[in-house]
């Protein structure tokens, strides 16, 4: 997609996308909200949006979406076969004040915007108010459900136009293929209960004991939604999801020199007893499958470090070897200790960055999502500083990100 614009009609043309607002708006209402409008912010704009809380792909597998985002717009049932029409290069984004929501910040230009998958994006911005009266989780389950509706529906005004690419993306192996390697990813899910939750099948995967095997196709249709509001460097939005980096990774090296054989997903429990026997259960549930190795992500902050741990010492008893991504609390001067719950027999971990690294944000022309960052005690025009643990979806422990490292000068 090359260009955005707001119009009468929803339309895709030539490569150019145009949302009527008031169809977008309509999408989105709900008796929890008095007012939702939308707004585009596309890369290199002096634009400033605030208070994130989530990012949708539009995708759609037909004409009123299909099967896509199942348990919410197509039905709760297996997804991951036949044609997913990706709208690439935007993204539906929402923002706004919640609660329990963590400051989030994304910039469209300047230092900042390379660092979220949202500064490369067009992003069709939903502001909303809510009703007088309305239950917070009401608010944000309207916002939620909206935005998957509205991501369908810009999705659906591409279907007809010639692709500009058509990607096969290999299937599970026969469980007897030994041929080389076999390689999966284990996704953690953050389950802390309304706004620190993810969807599943539409379904809250709190309410799920275990960790469960899935197809990686299932990602592509978007059986898996954020509704997690914490930690924004280290969320990982339904955008990411979708375009789950590690599984993205495993299908390319496909039939070259490993297998990609599916993705486990497992719930992030609060209390130790249940992390032990969530870690336990997703170790034997890898060795039952027949992987080789496994690559481990999570979500969250220093919590979900021992979730992490639990896994890939149990997985390493069990003799598969394990990588892992951490994000490190490592202090401004990165000196501090890097995770707060460490593995005692795995050693293979990468970093996805240093939430504590200070980052000196410019001043903007337009804001979107809110007036102030209050994280840093400023308007959200002001040029100030904050730490990368405000930046959105910066360290992706699902492995979305351009941060490096270099030797201290």
């Amino acid at each position: 997609m090359r260009a955005v614009a707001l119009g009468d009609q929803t339309t895709y043309d030539a490569g150019t996308l145009t949302v009527s607002s008031a169809e977008a708006a309509a999408l989105v209402a709900d008796p929890a909200l008095a007012e939702v409008r939308v707004s585009w912010a596309s890369p290199g704009d002096s634009t400033r949006i605030v208070k994130v809380l989530d990012a949708v792909e539009p995708r759609t597998k037909g004409p009123g979406g299909g099967g896509i985002f199942p348990g919410f717009v197509g039905p709760a049932m297996p997804q991951g076969r036949g044609t997913t029409h990706v709208l690439r290069g935007t993204a539906v984004v929402t923002a706004g004040f919640l609660p329990r929501a963590q400051e989030a910040v994304v910039d469209m230009s300047g230092p900042a915007a390379p660092l979220s998958p949202l500064g490369t994006t067009h992003n069709l911005v939903v502001e909303f108010a809510p009703a007088p009266g309305a239950a917070w989780e009401a608010v944000y389950e309207a916002l939620r459900n909206g935005s998957l509706a509205l991501a369908a529906r810009l999705a659906e005004a591409a279907l007809g136009a010639t692709p500009d690419a058509v990607e096969e993306l290999p299937g599970l192996p026969d469980a007897g293929d030994r041929s080389l390697p076999r390689v999966a990813a284990i996704t953690n899910l953050q389950t802390q209960g309304t706004f620190k939750e993810i969807f599943v099948y539409g379904r809250s995967f709190g309410s799920i004991a275990l960790p469960t095997l899935i197809d990686p196709g299932d990602l592509d249709d978007g059986a898996v939604v954020s509704g997690q509001l914490g930690h924004p460097s280290l969320k990982n939005p339904t955008w990411v999801f979708q375009n789950h980096p590690v599984v993205a990774a495993l299908r390319a090296r496909h039939g070259v020199d490993l297998l990609c054989a599916g993705v486990v997903l497992s719930p992030e429990p609060v209390d130790a007893t249940n992390k032990e026997l969530v870690s336990a259960h997703a170790a034997r549930l890898c060795k039952a499958a027949g992987f080789d190795a496994v690559i481990v992500t999570k979500e969250g902050g220093g919590n979900a470090d021992a979730d992490m741990a639990l896994k890939m010492d149990a997985l390493e008893e069990l003799g598969i070897p394990t990588v892992a991504l951490y994000a490190e609390m490592a202090g401004a001067d990165g000196t501090g200790p890097s995770i707060v719950v460490p593995p005692t027999k795995a050693t293979a971990m990468v970093s996805t960055g240093n939430y504590d690294e200070r980052l000196s944000l410019p001043a903007m022309e337009r804001a979107l999502g809110g007036d102030r960052v209050d994280v840093a005690a400023a308007t959200a025009l002001d040029a100030f500083e904050l730490p990368a643990a405000v930046v959105y979806a910066s360290l992706s422990p699902l492995g979305w990100g351009h941060l490096t490292c270099q030797e201290a000068s």
